[in-house]
């Protein structure tokens, strides 16, 4: 019996192999237009709210291929607001983002875990301040000509050395800090 290399038939069975082998690539996504990251906290018993205006998205995202996805996300601190100019001027300081030594914060993940539904969490690391640590987005994907994330996170600001000196008093400002996004995304050219 001879085996032809040339034959159709065995050309085909070698690219349906390659092509089994070959890792799946997930949907690649850039942020779009009305997008938003928010954080709330307290101050004195109060709750205030407050948002990075300027941050940057990218993602790679295939529900049924989870192993496959990547979230990137860049945020320039200088540009946060809170609604109060004393607040937001005390943000920038050494004690709080120290934007003057570290520009921007960056979240990244690798680790995605389906939770039911269109309910996901992202296992990622946050830098802020020179520190990394671990810190879960747990979301929901709304799929479509513009797919939507809408997720949440805890993160201790202590961890990251987030007010500091005198501002280190939890009684004051609470440890945890609740952050929200909601992203619009548009396919990436």
């Amino acid at each position: 019996m001879t085996i032809e290399f040339n034959s159709p038939a065995l050309t085909a069975a070698a690219l349906v192999a390659m092509m089994a082998t070959a890792p799946a690539v997930a949907a690649e996504y850039v942020q779009a237009p009305g997008s938003t990251l928010a954080f709330a906290s307290k101050y004195d018993g109060e709750v205030f709210t407050g948002k990075f205006a300027n941050f940057t998205t990218t993602l790679s995202f295939d529900p049924a291929k989870l192993a496959n996805s990547k979230l990137d996300v860049v945020i320039p601190l200088a540009g946060t607001k809170t609604g109060n100019a004393d607040r937001d001027s005390t943000l920038l300081e050494s004690d709080f983002f120290n934007v003057g030594k570290f520009a921007q914060a960056r979240y990244t993940a690798t680790k995605f875990r389906a939770r039911g539904g269109n309910q996901y969490a992202a296992d990622g690391t946050l830098s802020l301040r020179g520190v990394s640590k671990p810190v879960t987005l747990t979301f929901t994907w709304t799929p479509g000509a513009q797919p939507v994330l809408n997720g949440k996170a805890t993160v201790k600001r202590l961890d990251f050395g987030v007010g500091g000196g005198d501002w280190a008093d939890t009684k004051t400002l609470p440890n945890e800090v609740a952050v929200s996004t909601k992203v619009v995304f548009k396919p990436k050219k």
